[in-house]
């Protein structure tokens, strides 16, 4: 995805509670989404950090987790909950074992994190092993905005 690009559709996407998320129900707060997979080390690394972003704006910012299967393993939806049990993880979580929401966002690694504005565009993209201190500096831009236009 290219910055300032719209957020791509959900339509179809499954949250691990049988929910179902649309784009229009994200739009008019920033929402963050952040790709992860239960066989990534480097993800769960950034686990406990993206626990505290979503406390910490609970109230301006949606928080998105996607589990993103790397193996057959991964698939196996126990796996991932016992994942959020652990690292109690609080946010929505979509399981994309069809890879619906990988294809939308053409999305290829694990972690990755789009933060998109209030509208619903692309604002920042980070993948791999890169500072979390930039995402969250990037999540709080959109927040401040967002909270100034409130």
């Amino acid at each position: 995805m290219k910055l300032h690009a719209p957020m791509p559709s959900l339509d179809g996407a499954q949250l691990l509670n049988n929910q179902e998320m649309t784009r229009e129900m994200l739009i008019g707060k920033p929402t963050f989404f952040h790709f992860w997979s239960v066989s990534c080390d480097l993800c769960k690394y950034g686990l406990d950090t993206i626990s505290y972003l979503a406390d910490k704006y609970s109230n301006d910012l949606n928080v998105i987790a996607v589990h993103m299967p790397r193996n057959e393993q991964d698939m196996i939806v126990r796996n991932v909950k016992a994942v959020r049990d652990y690292y109690k993880m609080t946010q929505p979580i979509i399981v994309d074992n069809d890879f619906f929401l990988t294809d939308q966002f053409r999305n290829q690694y694990v972690p990755a994190y789009y933060v998109f504005d209030n509208n619903g565009l692309l604002r920042h993209y980070q993948a791999g092993r890169g500072s979390l201190r930039i995402l969250e500096r990037r999540i709080q831009r959109v927040v401040e905005e967002y909270r100034a236009k409130k």
